[in-house]
């Protein structure tokens, strides 16, 4: 008798979990409208990232509405559409002057962008010169 009864416990438990979805308790959600954009950035002194300790990381979530410990994400979001999610489309602000100083910083940046995944390193010269490209997008 204890055995019909796990069996029978076991067996609803799958079926809630497995029909559970198509009854309709699991209503779509606004969010699931839009592809995912939800990235990881790091930034540490080095040529590689392979040699480089991460001294900073961020998180960047562009949809549905720009969030993520990024300090800048709406602004961050707006230049990465603007550039059609491509960071090395990302030009260099105009207004700003770096020096020569060799002091390199590389930055990565993994995830997904618009639901296709994304992996990135670039290194800059200095911090001034990362700060400078996509304004605000390397700027944390």
């Amino acid at each position: 008798m204890r055995t019909t009864a796990r069996w029978a416990a076991t067996l609803g438990l799958t079926a809630a979990a497995v029909c559970g979805p198509l009854t309709g308790a699991a209503v779509a959600t606004p969010s699931s409208l839009y592809a995912p954009s939800a990235l990881v950035l790091t930034t540490g002194h080095g040529s590689e990232a392979a040699t480089a300790t991460p001294e900073r990381a961020v998180t960047l979530t562009c949809a549905p509405a720009a969030s993520g410990t990024h300090p800048a994400a709406a602004q961050a979001c707006a230049e990465l559409r603007g550039a059609g999610g491509d960071f090395d489309a990302l030009a260099p602000r105009t207004d700003v002057w770096c020096t020569k100083l060799y002091d390199p910083v590389v930055v990565t940046v993994e995830g997904v962008w618009q639901g296709k995944r994304v992996s990135y390193e670039r290194t800059f010269g200095n911090q001034c010169m990362r700060d400078s490209y996509g304004a605000s997008v390397f700027a944390f």
